[in-house]
């Protein structure tokens, strides 16, 4: 145990030594790379993906259709099991895996960059599905890589570390992709974004397969039932499930309204773009980045507290701003606030459901976690026009703030902050 930091009282040299072997560890830069190569495919089939059949003339209704492209990413805990109790002729069962997916992409890419949407929709449509389920299915073994590769009390900076990898792909694949369409040609522009598929590929090769000390399922019916028939024996998975399901409701209903937001307010689109997307950008990276340290020091338990009590706050401060009307300095703080906040609640967020997971059904039980974390996005996301007209904008990030509570209680039975030690999961998961 003298990896582990002290979660009380000033922390000893020997911690300070281990929090600063974990975090320039070569784990965390694999983690780190692993996360940009997972976050690069998906605007190249959404966002970055709907400019170009828009620019090539692709009506409105036939481009929205192409958001089944990422219909894979919501249901990938079905061939997950796959993942788990099989393992390729090479490299093992993650990098294996991991590398099957990773060639896939890249030929996803080079063939959609052949492709004129005008000319051939239906190839590029088919290709785009194909993409997203590689995507996916890279998704899962990045996951499970993760949490087997890292120790426990490195899970939260690890986490913290491949949101800001995933992140910073999102802004090579979405606004430097689109620069490089407008300098280029957007057959260029998909075949760098294949060559980029490189950074992960590479990262696969060279990194070492985890040792989890658990054999794999010996059988396809283990694999499938296994995981699930483990996590609903524990005591207490009915609460761990519907904390998952709470912990972020409130920050995910009111993003799903920050663009009409800013709009009623009277702010312009320059200014939207320049404050709202640019120093969120920022902040989101500093706050996972600012978490995943704190984590290390702090452990996972007591940082769900600290980091889900600030976003609740940040969301409250959206009512202060739409009180008080249009003012650039004003969104800026709160804007900064909430999305620093936000990235530490995501970072301690990510590394409690890595956390939970039995290492011999990793693949299938985080796809089935990260799954069922977007379920109050569709669902309650699709409500919050409605809220917004009828309680107006202070009622409506009120709301929001009031219905993080019951996911923030939640942390008396998964999370208490008097845990003796402080990275443990609430059950004992291996």
């Amino acid at each position: 145990m003298s990896e582990q930091p002290s979660p009380n009282g000033p922390p000893s040299e020997e911690s300070r030594a281990a929090v600063l072997r974990s975090v320039f560890s070569w784990r965390m830069l694999v983690v780190l790379l692993m996360g940009f190569s997972s976050g690069l495919p998906l605007l190249l089939i959404g966002g970055t993906l709907k400019a170009w059949l828009r620019e090539d003339g692709v009506d409105l209704s036939t481009i929205g259709f192409f958001s089944l492209a990422g219909l894979p990413y919501t249901v990938k805990f079905i061939w997950a099991p796959l993942m788990d109790r099989f393992v390729p002729p090479f490299l093992g069962r993650r990098r294996g895996w991991l590398a099957l997916a990773q060639l896939a992409l890249m030929a996803g890419f080079a063939g959609m960059a052949m492709t004129q949407p005008s000319a051939s929709l239906q190839t590029l449509a088919v290709i785009a599905v194909c993409v997203g389920f590689f995507s996916a299915t890279q998704d899962i073994a990045v996951d499970a890589y993760r949490r087997e590769v890292l120790k426990d009390i490195e899970l939260g900076f690890g986490s913290s570390l491949a949101i800001n990898g995933y992140r910073f792909a999102i802004y090579v694949s979405g606004a430097l992709a689109l620069i490089l369409a407008g300098w280029l040609s957007w057959k260029a522009t998909y075949l760098i974004m294949a060559a980029m598929m490189l950074v992960g590929l590479v990262t696969t090769l060279l990194a070492p397969e985890p040792e989890t000390g658990a054999p794999p399922p010996r059988t396809l019916r283990e694999a499938v039932v296994g995981p699930f028939a483990e996590f609903l024996s524990r005591k207490g998975a009915v609460t761990i499930l519907a904390f998952i399901l709470l912990y972020k409701i409130g920050d995910s209903m009111a993003s799903e309204m920050m663009n009409p937001f800013y709009i009623d307010l009277g702010f312009t689109l320059e200014q939207i773009g320049a404050v709202a997307k640019t120093l969120g950008l920022i902040g989101t990276f500093g706050g996972a980045a600012l978490g995943g340290l704190l984590m290390l020091r702090i452990g996972i338990s007591r940082s769900l507290w600290v980091f889900g009590f600030l976003q609740a706050i940040s969301t409250a401060c959206f009512a202060l701003l739409a009180t008080l009307g249009n003012s650039i300095p004003l969104l800026a703080l709160v804007i900064g606030f909430e999305t620093f906040s936000g990235g530490m609640g995501t970072a301690a967020y990510a590394g409690y459901m890595a956390s939970v997971t039995n290492r011999r059904f990793t693949a299938t039980q985080y796809a089935l976690l990260t799954s069922l974390m977007g379920v109050p996005r569709v669902i309650f996301g699709s409500a919050t026009g409605v809220l917004a007209e009828q309680l107006g904008w202070q009622g409506f990030f009120v709301f929001c703030t009031v219905i993080a509570l019951p996911g923030m209680l939640l942390l008396f039975r998964i999370a208490p902050w008097g845990r003796k030690r402080e990275t443990d999961a609430p059950v004992q998961t291996v």
